[in-house]
């Protein structure tokens, strides 16, 4: 009983502290002025800032709410522990048990204390050159981000998707909606390369293909940048696959390319032009925020000296199926032999560490 009573004595002193850093007591003075705000008479007469409002209580009360119930939960196990009944220990034991996985995994999520961590992902894949070999890659990679998304309690919208000549997809683009979807998805962007025996191939040789993982956080109306329509090429097609009910009759699918920057953005999900118009603009408009601050960001580096290159070739992770089985992240070196259980959304493993790396680079990075 001693250990159990070491041990919770341990996770609440880690929890206090995160919760300290992290000023729950104050978000929780922030719900209550916010509730104060919305009881006002006229708070609906603007329903864009109150439906704001609104939101940002439904966040904050969701993140005080989840530290506040661990704590409570280490308190009561704790009290109980130290009462000293033996018949208790192996329910205390399996309760601890439980708590410790939690508190590792709220420290992980502490670390993810960016500005845009919180935020919905838009998450697009990319095969690469390779023709079908690469473009089945990339279908391979949605169904493993679409599992991970599904096993962790995310939401996935497809946005729009390409699908390849013969199979897989050239490319697709989806909105993954939950907490800290954009904080998680940080370690996937990047360059994904596949090893593997190639089912395309006659003589069945081994291929080596990518495909490239992209990332912006969906902040949506909170973007304030400005777009001139001089700036936009806008054109319309018919959304859908290959046939059948899929396919619509009118050019309700739109693409809008930014003249100036030359990104391209595509939608086809929504059940109007309009609807379609308006979500890939802010698409566009994520896309050209994330490429402003990955532009800050490389010349920050750049003055520390550090060489910064996010060039096509540089994967991040290499998925290797044959002659051996092994997944393995090249910036952390974290790797694992279980390739099916990667393959099938298994990736907590891998941005847990990711996380830890960063960490550890920062700190190392104020020495």
């Amino acid at each position: 009983m001693e250990q159990l009573i070491s041990l919770l004595k341990s996770m609440k002193i880690r929890i206090d502290g995160l919760m300290e850093r992290l000023a729950i007591t104050g978000k929780a003075e922030q719900i209550a002025g916010l509730e104060e705000e919305a009881a006002v008479d006229d708070f609906w007469n603007n329903s864009d800032a109150a439906q704001k409002v609104m939101q940002e209580i439904a966040r904050l009360k969701a993140e005080v709410e989840r530290w506040q119930s661990l704590s409570s939960r280490i308190n009561d196990a704790l009290e109980l522990a130290q009462l000293g009944d033996d018949s208790l220990l192996n329910d205390l034991t399996t309760e601890t048990n439980s708590l410790s996985e939690l508190v590792q995994r709220m420290e992980l999520q502490a670390l993810l204390s960016g500005p845009y961590d919180n935020e919905n992902a838009i998450f697009s894949i990319h095969a690469g050159a390779g023709g079908t070999e690469a473009q089945d890659w990339a279908l391979m990679l949605e169904r493993m981000y679409m599992r991970w998304a599904e096993q962790n309690g995310y939401k996935v919208e497809v946005i729009e998707r390409s699908d390849g000549e013969e199979a897989g997809i050239k490319s697709v683009m989806m909105s993954i909606k939950g907490e800290y979807a954009y904080g998680y998805l940080q370690s996937e962007q990047g360059v994904h390369r596949l090893v593997r025996l190639s089912p395309f191939d006659a003589a069945n040789r081994r291929h080596t293909s990518f495909a490239k993982a992209e990332l912006w956080p969906d902040i949506q109306g909170d973007i304030d940048i400005e777009i001139s329509e001089k700036d936009l090429k806008v054109d319309t097609y018919r959304a859908g696959g290959a046939g059948g009910q899929n396919v619509q009759k009118n050019d309700t699918a739109v693409r809008i390319t930014h003249i100036p920057t030359g990104i391209v953005v595509q939608c086809q999900n929504e059940r109007s032009q309009k609807q379609n118009r308006e979500r890939a603009t802010q698409i566009l408009k994520a896309r050209l925020f994330e490429m402003e601050r990955q532009k800050q960001e490389a010349q920050l580096a750049s003055l520390k000296g550090e060489n910064v290159d996010a060039g096509w070739g540089n994967q991040i992770r290499s998925y290797v199926l044959h002659p051996y089985q092994m997944v393995k992240d090249h910036r952390t070196d974290y790797e694992t032999g279980n390739t099916g259980a990667v393959l099938d959304g298994r990736l907590n493993e891998f941005m847990d560490a990711y996380l830890r790396y960063q960490v550890e680079r920062g700190q190392a990075e104020k020495v």
